[in-house]
């Protein structure tokens, strides 16, 4: 039954016009709706796959990105005279690991690209060895997202010219995907640095239907953590505010999965 359960009321009060159209403009860019990144395929990969509800029992994650005065994702020198969105030359002088991506939207698209590349190959992996047993009603779903985000990004990247990253060569522990514990704690890992990953680079993104879609997948990862967090007995919404990460503290952190 759909009912409105505000009963047509007015549920966010203003205190003026310009507050009310302030708010409905940053909520239209940030997506709430279908039509968010229409011009896109992101949006209709990501629509495409059907999304499945919450488990039962499971709690839900309220993903809010911290504000950012982050500078912008052109790769234009900042004050300092180091561009910073893709983490391109430090101040040493040597470019950092995140500069292999490119500057722009482009490469934080790719970026975004290799994580969604690494869960979604850790999740199939998981899947596979059987070891999950009654988690595995929670996990399905999970490794289904991370397969659509892989799709809907390289179907967007290729859209605008530019060429996906090619999927690395991932490297795991013995013991993940025989041990149901540590393929929780790892997983617990990956989406955590995955949302911060999401949080770090969603306000230097330019374009307003790449940021609207990539906002909806750091919600989407905020989610997923929650229930991984539930399934490791840890709390699952464990900060008001999301942290964000630069994408070299995000390589560096997942570094020890990548092969040669």
């Amino acid at each position: 039954m759909n009912q409105d359960p505000f009963e047509g009321r007015s549920v966010i009060q203003f205190s003026d016009e310009r507050d009310r159209r302030a708010f409905l403009k940053y909520a239209t860019l940030v997506g709430v709706g279908g039509s968010l990144a229409a011009a896109l395929p992101i949006a209709n990969v990501l629509a495409a796959a059907s999304p499945s509800p919450s488990p039962s029992g499971a709690p839900s994650a309220s993903g809010s990105p911290s504000a950012s005065g982050s500078p912008s994702a052109s790769g234009a020198p900042s004050a300092s005279g180091s561009p910073s969105a893709s983490g391109s030359p430090s101040a040493s002088g040597s470019p950092s690991a995140a500069s292999q991506f490119g500057a722009g939207d482009v490469g934080i698209l790719n970026y975004a690209l290799t994580l969604e590349y690494l869960e979604a190959e850790f999740y199939q992996k998981g899947l596979a060895a059987n070891i999950l047993g009654d988690d595995e009603k929670y996990i399905t779903p999970i490794a289904a997202h991370e397969a659509a985000h892989v799709t809907a990004l390289t179907a967007t990247l290729t859209k605008l010219g530019a060429t996906p990253v090619t999927k690395p060569t991932f490297v795991f522990p013995p013991t993940t995907f025989t041990d149901k514990a540590t393929f929780v704690k790892t997983a617990v890992t990956f989406e955590e640095t995955g949302v911060k990953a999401y949080h770090g680079q969603v306000p230097l993104i330019k374009d307003g239907a790449i940021l609207g879609a990539a906002a909806s997948i750091a919600g989407v990862e905020s989610r997923h953590a929650a229930v991984l967090n539930y399934l490791a007995q840890m709390p699952p919404v464990p900060n008001p505010v999301e942290q964000h990460a630069t994408m070299d503290e995000t390589l560096t952190a997942i570094k020890p999965f990548l092969g040669a």
